[in-house]
């Protein structure tokens, strides 16, 4: 096995295989509760950093549904059922099973077309994982990362014609030495084999400006989810700090935004900004906080995606050509450390709400849309993973409202995980990653 020097953190990742390990739940049971998480240097104590691994104060596991009060009680939402929708609970019985694990601390997944799964991990490396668990060496090739923090190596996606040019793309938090770091994409080409590896590798995105502020190790963002037209989307967060948080409004910057390329990296020419003075080309949507899970709405083709927010104020929005999602200027819940975001407003002319906003937090990552035939009362649910709130939420849609809300694995055995990425199986199965040291690939079948 190889070790990957990364900035900051040197892993050596472990690669057993795993047995596959099933536990039987029942949606909607109770689960003890979770046990309290440390922050980063320099944090407020409890304090979140969009997913960075510890339970935000007002946030955090919970029994049921929206049993905790809001850190912003008075806000009013701009739209009736904006948050806190009704339970709706789909009575599905299912069994999780254990397909992996040993993976360090994984991060996203895509499916390769024979069914194994790509994983990446964050301190760096790159797994191919088998229906049966088990774990390819490192994929070599892949440039280095730092993974300080929430930084790392981030997502990973195929392209849509993979089968013709085995084209793999990727996002990771980028190191510039003292002068910083930012969020990046790569693409290469997947050699498979015993000692798999990633060729001609091309460096086609980077967030700009390079981001050397304290909080440099904060809010990469970063999802890559194809269009139905095949360009790329890429999103980002604000890196953070005051400054950081700021820029997202910003357009000579691409802190805080939805970027759209092309998959060699080029501007596509339909992109809202193109040939504006003064605007970066890239944008495809802005003010945004830090976007940790996007997917297509396969009944429109729309991207969908979840942002972190403070002490309450995660969001659901379906990101729109030009638009502006209005963070730091409003925003729902409060700061970290207590009082008002900003000017303390929800509401602005010209801003977009969110559809949906959780609070407290759920600490969303990783999201899809269920399709499949495995769980014909879970077809069209958006499922949306919970860090902070250690389990699945899954919301219930009418066209591009949310009317329900149910939290499902509050009962994962042996205890419950942060939820970092959500993923449909080519047969139908929900697959789950747990964000920890000895992170696991669950898979979600009908109970037998």
């Amino acid at each position: 096995m190889r070790r990957t020097m990364t900035v900051g953190v040197l892993a050596l990742v472990i690669g057993s295989a795993a047995g596959l390990a099933t536990t039987s739940l029942v949606a909607g049971q109770a689960a003890p509760a979770a046990g309290p998480q440390g922050g980063p240097p320099g944090a407020p104590p409890g304090a979140p950093r969009g997913g960075g691994g510890f339970i935000p104060p007002g946030g955090g596991p919970e029994e049921g549904l929206n049993t905790k009060p809001a850190n912003a009680p008075n806000q009013k939402p701009a739209v009736a059922g904006q948050t806190r929708a009704p339970e709706r609970k789909a009575n599905v019985a299912f069994d999780v099973v254990t397909v992996a694990e040993g993976l360090v601390s994984p991060w996203g997944l895509a499916f390769l077309p024979d069914g194994r799964m790509l994983v990446t991990e964050k301190p760096g490396q790159l797994r191919i994982v088998t229906a049966d668990g088990k774990l390819s060496p490192p994929v070599s090739g892949l440039p280095m990362v730092d993974a300080r923090t929430q930084g790392g190596l981030l997502d990973v996606a195929l392209d849509p014609a993979f089968q013709k040019n085995r084209l793999i793309y990727w996002s990771y938090s980028e190191p510039h030495g003292d002068a910083g770091n930012n969020t990046a994409v790569a693409r290469g080409t997947l050699v498979d084999g015993a000692a798999p590896k990633v060729e001609n590798v091309q460096v086609i995105y980077h967030q700009v400006p390079t981001f050397k502020q304290e909080n440099a190790q904060l809010h990469f963002g970063s999802r890559l989810v194809f269009g139905r037209d095949g360009t790329l989307f890429i999103t980002q967060g604000e890196r953070s700090d005051t400054e950081g948080r700021m820029q997202a409004q910003k357009l000579n910057v691409l802190l805080g935004k939805v970027a759209r390329i092309n998959p060699d990296g080029s501007i596509p020419k339909d992109n809202p900004f193109v040939g504006k003075e003064g605007v970066r080309p890239e944008i495809w949507s802005f003010g945004h906080r830090n976007v940790q899970a996007a997917a297509l709405n396969p009944a429109t083709g729309e991207l969908w995606e979840v942002e972190h927010g403070t002490r309450g104020g995660d969001e659901v929005n379906i990101s729109r050509k030009g638009k502006d999602y209005g963070w730091p200027t409003i925003a729902y819940g409060i700061e970290y450390a207590g009082g008002q975001i900003t000017g303390g407003i929800q509401q602005q002319a010209g801003m977009e709400q969110p559809i949906y906003y959780w609070d407290p937090n759920i600490a969303p990552s990783g999201m899809a849309f269920y399709t499949g035939a495995l769980f014909p009362a879970w077809r069209n649910s958006l499922f949306i993973g919970g860090l902070a709130s250690t389990n699945l939420v899954r919301l219930t849609l009418d066209g591009d409202k949310v009317v329900g809300e149910e939290r499902l694995l509050q009962d994962l055995k042996p205890t419950r995980e942060r939820i970092r990425d959500v993923r449909q199986g080519p047969e139908g199965a929900l697959y789950l990653l747990t964000d920890n040291a000895k992170g696991r690939v669950l898979k979600l079948v009908p109970k037998k």
